[in-house]
């Protein structure tokens, strides 16, 4: 019986020490990815803005702007359990006038979901336009396996990859999140089939309406949890105007300092949170408990199958008196044979 017990003893050790790399390896690498069904929302407000508001063709200045960003994941657009595609639409408002939104931009992505660079495919697309070309990183840094050191990170708005370069360490609600910035150039992003007075884009009235050009150009900065790869900041300095081809007239359409507000980063904190929890309970916590409970079955086993235990010592005879032990002698005194 107790060979038997030791022998289940070391059966369940192995047990426990299989089980480690299994987990670490083998179920680490289905858990440690992008979820195929996201849904965030998260806003980013500026003080101080400006904007142009084609109703009343009016600029305005000093305004406060807010922007709605929502991500959700198309989980019936995927036909591969490797790649995820993700929504995103945003829309930016005047806060003195909610109900109105002064420009809505919305994208769809794939990516893979280990690795989060961008895949072509699944009907990706920016404004509508499929015929882009994205590559680099969308909306995610490396899973569970950020550096420091520089990204290509696709944007959106001037639809080319710049690298987003790391610049140092930083805390945010709490964590202790790597910082990177990126300098999107000045860059045309759309021919506009529409005429401006001159005076409008800073030329003299003399010179009559002019065609104009979109142009777009950022300063992002974006906090990033390591241990995740989880964006838990965002600031986006963006300036958009309009300007004549060649490029005397301009116009301010777009200038704002959009910043994560501090609800929404506690938010994205606690996300990043539960996601590093889980990513250490699979790379770490369960394989690290596997091998101690492993390893402490395997020596107990061994211990008791191997071990001789002594045989119990017999019990000693009854003397006619009763008690335990040898037989003293008689109490008769002996004659003497003379």
């Amino acid at each position: 019986m107790r060979r038997q017990v030791g022998l289940i003893l070391i059966g369940l050790g192995a047990f426990f020490l299989t089980l480690a790399p299994l987990v670490r390896f083998y179920v680490a690498d289905r858990v440690v990815v992008a979820p195929l069904n996201r849904y965030e929302v998260t806003r980013l407000e500026s003080k101080n803005s400006t904007y142009f508001d084609e109703a009343q063709l009016k600029l305005k200045t000093g305004v406060t702007l807010l922007a709605k960003n929502t991500v959700r994941g198309d989980v019936r657009a995927n036909t591969d359990d490797d790649l995820a595609v993700w929504d995103s639409t945003t829309n930016i408002y005047d806060t003195a006038d909610p109900d109105k939104p002064i420009q809505i931009q919305g994208f769809r992505i794939a990516f893979d979901r280990r690795t989060a660079r961008l895949v072509n495919c699944c009907g990706a697309h920016v404004d509508g336009n499929g015929g882009v070309r994205m590559s680099g990183y969308g909306l995610l840094f490396p899973i569970a396996n950020v550096e420091k050191r520089d990204y290509d990170f696709y944007d959106m708005t001037t639809k080319q990859t710049a690298p987003m370069r790391f610049n140092a360490v930083e805390e945010v609600q709490g964590l202790s999140a790597y910082r990177y910035t990126q300098a999107v150039p000045l860059t045309k992003t759309s021919a506009l089939d529409v005429k401006l007075p001159a005076r409008m884009l800073g030329l003299p009235a003399k010179a009559g309406d002019q065609k104009v050009d979109r142009y777009a150009e950022a300063y992002n900065t974006v906090w990033v949890d390591p241990r995740t790869g989880i964006p838990v900041k965002h600031r986006k300095n963006i300036r958009n105007t309009l300007r004549t081809p060649d490029g005397k007239g301009s116009m301010i359409v777009a200038q704002a300092d959009l910043v994560t507000i501090g609800k929404d980063q506690r938010s994205l904190v606690d996300m990043a949170n539960g996601k590093a929890l889980q990513i250490n309970s699979v790379r770490v916590y369960v394989p690290g408990a596997a091998i101690l409970i492993g390893l402490t079955l395997l020596a107990f086993g061994a211990y008791v199958t191997f071990t001789r235990r002594e045989p119990p010592r017999p019990a000693a005879p009854r003397r006619p008196d009763g008690k335990f032990g040898d037989t003293p002698p008689s109490a008769e005194p002996t004659q003497d044979p003379h």
